[in-house]
């Protein structure tokens, strides 16, 4: 497989298969909202029209460029993909031209630690999952320093561009740069790329972030064995949980793909007020019909970040950060968990305090946590033990009172996160990869910055895909962080108006009892089109996809 897939040829839009393409500008751009504030933090780079990659007489550069690329934040599949359509575009306009890789991540652009990336280089990374040709950080290029050691850093390289790959805060990053380096008189521009495993880049000009659809599917694969497993045991409630800290994506992909028992969509619980407690009664009023039905078994999906939709739960924590802010040395001398538990749970409010007391001990200990920036630490929630837990104890307390007799508890607990961010990228993913690193090359070349690169008509043959770019002023707005007012990419929650949500909630009570599970299997790389190539759930529901040309 690793031999046949770096040999495999990206498919890319009519128009960027030619030789002539050209740029086709739009009407001036704004934002939803907050358009006055974010015009006087970009002067220089605010209501730039969105643009389109055409076939045409071409008015790009064919001069040699020398331009570099930074892979930002979580890995995601695909990633080696937009470096090499980027390569090949570049090559392809002129041969002279030059790619540097910048090393581990945005610190590399800061530091300016970077490497030349060659053929060779570039032709062993073909095709291929993960980061690793140069690395990824998590490194923010904001403050002062780092925006003038940039821009030190590019003019003695010559730089004419930087193509920045990363999620919704490295294109906000990438944005912030090319207004800094247009205020300076700088010819770097500088363009991003929309990648996040997590699904939340996304809006009305960018269809989807890439990695989402071969992490979908790869924890789908594995979502559809324990289903099997389940049927074959017929004695394991699997509670799984996968990643999706700011927004239920994955989760709802994945149960799209599988038709799992349960889901939870943490956008739903946040709309409706749902509490912790009604969240457990609701699941184990499904164990305990399915186990009257004879089925001890079941799955369910839930996505990492939960707790931080949950109604009570959000309460609490905005509570214990009062207290902490006041107490919190005082509380970290204490003697014992026991001593703290005790003087938290006497300053909060009756119903928080309910809530914390009925929390397991080891999550407690971690609310009582901060981070480095004063944060809450969620991510170390386990959440789907915490669920078990509470799980356990309700029915432990139905049966005690004489109900639930049917129900047979035979809990395990899993988390699939990693897994998914370096699989070989399906092919959906290496074509669209491929395209948008093709793509930022013709933005680069057509002398435009603070644009991230979009391709559109994604449920449709490559064929018909259309490339181009949406000025980044375009998706802020302004949001409170850390206590400052900051312009930000807006996170895209799932819609429940949406017709992947509607065509979940249509159907998820059916899952709920019956044993509808799909079983996807691993991701196939040859083979039909209609299998090989199809796009996730969500983005078919989205576009109303039926069968395309090629029989998708």
């Amino acid at each position: 497989m690793q031999q046949a897939r770096a040999v495999y040829a990206p498919k890319l839009p009519k128009a960027l298969r030619t030789g002539a393409v050209r740029v086709e500008l739009g009407a001036p751009s704004a934002p939803a909202t907050d358009q006055e504030a974010i015009r006087a933090l970009f002067p220089h780079t605010y209501g730039q029209p969105e643009v389109k990659l055409v076939e045409g007489d071409s008015t790009l550069t064919t001069a040699p460029l020398r331009v570099g690329v930074v892979l930002s934040g979580g890995q995601a599949p695909g990633g080696h993909n937009v470096i090499a359509g980027l390569f090949d575009a570049l090559k392809a306009a002129n041969p002279a031209s030059v790619l540097y890789g910048f090393l581990k991540g945005p610190i590399g652009v800061i530091e300016g630690k970077y490497q030349e990336l060659t053929a060779a280089l570039i032709d062993a990374y073909r095709n291929t999952g993960g980061f690793d040709m140069i690395m990824s950080g998590r490194d923010k290029i904001e403050k002062p320093e780092h925006l003038s050691a940039c821009l030190r850093n590019f003019e003695e390289m010559d730089l004419d561009g930087l193509v920045v790959v990363g999620g919704d805060d490295s294109n906000t990053n990438a944005a912030v740069l090319a207004e800094y380096l247009s205020a300076q008189g700088s010819k770097t521009r500088v363009i991003g790329v929309p990648k996040t495993i997590d699904g939340d880049m996304k809006n009305g000009q960018i269809e989807a972030s890439f990695g989402f659809d071969t992490a979908a599917k790869t924890y789908a694969e594995l979502i559809g064995n324990i289903c099997r497993d389940a049927q074959s045991a017929v004695k394991y409630w699997h509670f799984i949980r996968l990643m999706g800290r700011a927004a239920s994506h994955v989760a709802l992909e994945c149960a799209l793909q599988t038709q799992p028992n349960i889901c939870l969509i943490s956008e739903e619980i946040q709309e409706k007020g749902t509490t912790l407690e009604a969240i457990v009664d609701g699941i184990v009023e499904v164990i305990v019909r399915r186990a009257d039905a004879g089925k001890n078994y079941g799955i369910l999906l839930v996505p990492e970040g939960l707790p931080e939709f949950i109604s009570d739960i959000k309460a609490l924590i905005e509570e214990l950060s009062a207290i902490l802010g006041r107490d919190e040395e005082y509380v970290k001398d204490l003697g014992s968990h026991a001593e703290r538990f005790q003087y938290v749970s006497g300053r909060l409010t009756p119903t928080s305090s309910r809530v914390y007391s009925s929390l397991p001990v080891d999550i407690q200990a971690v609310l009582l946590r901060r981070d480095t920036h004063g944060n809450v630490p969620l991510s170390q929630v386990e959440t789907e033990r915490l669920l078990i837990d509470l799980v356990s104890d309700k029915i432990r307390l139905l049966q005690a009172h004489g109900q639930a007799k049917s129900v047979k508890f035979s809990p395990l607990g899993h988390f699939f996160g990693y897994e998914g961010r370096c699989a070989y990228p399906s092919n959906f993913d290496a074509d669209y990869c491929y395209s948008l690193g093709y793509a930022a090359a013709m933005l680069v070349r057509a002398g435009l910055t603070g644009y991230t690169v979009n391709v559109q008509r994604l449920v449709a043959c490559s064929d018909e895909w259309a490339a181009g770019g949406t000025p980044v002023t375009m998706m802020l707005n302004m949001e409170t962080r850390k206590g400052k007012s900051v312009p930000v990419i807006k996170k895209a929650l799932v819609d429940l108006d949406g017709e992947p949500f509607r065509y979940f909630a249509a159907h998820r009570d059916a899952w709920a009892i019956t044993d509808a599970y799909l079983f996807p299997g691993p991701i196939q790389y040859y083979g039909p089109t209609a299998v090989c190539d199809a796009p996730t759930k969500t983005l078919a529901l989205e576009k109303g996809a039926g069968t395309c040309c090629c029989g998708r």
